[in-house]
């Protein structure tokens, strides 16, 4: 069932989707739930990537996991002050398979994803989701839903559309048929497969959807409308 947000939707809504820089098990393909690693040196640089892109552009709210390597992006994309953290922001729980890759799991399951079978003594994509639904109804109650204004089709004329455009490979209207300017921005800064699984849920794709969206470190991902269906408006956008 629809909630009353979503029966009314915000139509001037964006999520920014940030997700964290480099850490050294991200380079090694290591699963990194609940460990808390810091960024590595290259992570920092992504991280500070970001501040040209963001900067100048009104978030009503920015958030962030309370793991160190989301909030440290945070802080060098130039969003740190006044940043809440949300405990439902971290990275999925990875249970056993904490700190080991998925060739090493595939030993002994071929067929082993984590969005098919999930972690033992730790999340699977069903208890993910309803983390992602609590994110989703959080932000949609920080959201005003500004009357229907004109639908031109137009590329967006904002300084923030206009950055993604910039330096994304397949550049077009952020969100033909919306309004050019947001009434609402969020920002929240969390990890790799937790985002994917959020913005597979805003589709109405559910947390397994997030396989389909890949998101490297350092990644940007907008959601919104169009119209009133919500909608990928930017994806895996990364400074130059």
């Amino acid at each position: 069932m629809k909630s009353a947000a979503d029966r009314r939707p915000a139509r001037g809504l964006e999520l920014w989707l940030l997700r964290h820089g480099a850490t050294e098990w991200a380079r090694n393909g290591r699963h990194t739930g609940r460990t808390d690693l810091p960024l590595l040196a290259e992570g920092e640089a992504e991280a500070r990537s970001l501040a040209p892109l963001l900067q100048g552009i009104a978030f009503t709210a920015v958030a962030t996991s309370p793991l160190q390597r989301a909030r440290r992006t945070c802080e060098l994309a130039g969003l740190g002050e006044g940043a809440q953290v949300w405990d439902d922001l971290r990275e999925w729980d990875y249970g056993a398979y904490e700190g080991i890759t998925t060739a090493e799991i595939r030993r002994s399951q071929s067929d082993w994803t984590i969005w098919s079978h999930g972690c033992p003594a730790g999340e699977d994509a069903a208890a993910v989701q309803v983390r992602c639904e609590r994110v989703i109804a959080r932000v949609l109650a920080l959201a005003p839903c500004p009357p229907e204004r004109s639908q031109s089709g137009s590329l967006p004329t904002d300084r923030a559309a206009a950055s993604l455009t910039a330096i994304n490979s397949s550049p077009g209207p952020a969100s033909p048929g919306a309004s050019s300017e947001p009434a609402c921005r969020i920002a929240l800064f969390a990890h790799g497969h937790l985002l994917r699984s959020l913005a597979a849920t805003w589709l109405g794709l559910g947390a397994k959807g997030g396989a389909l969206l890949v998101l490297g470190t350092g990644g940007i991902g907008v959601l919104g409308y169009e119209r009133e269906q919500r909608a990928l408006l930017r994806w895996n956008v990364t400074a130059p």
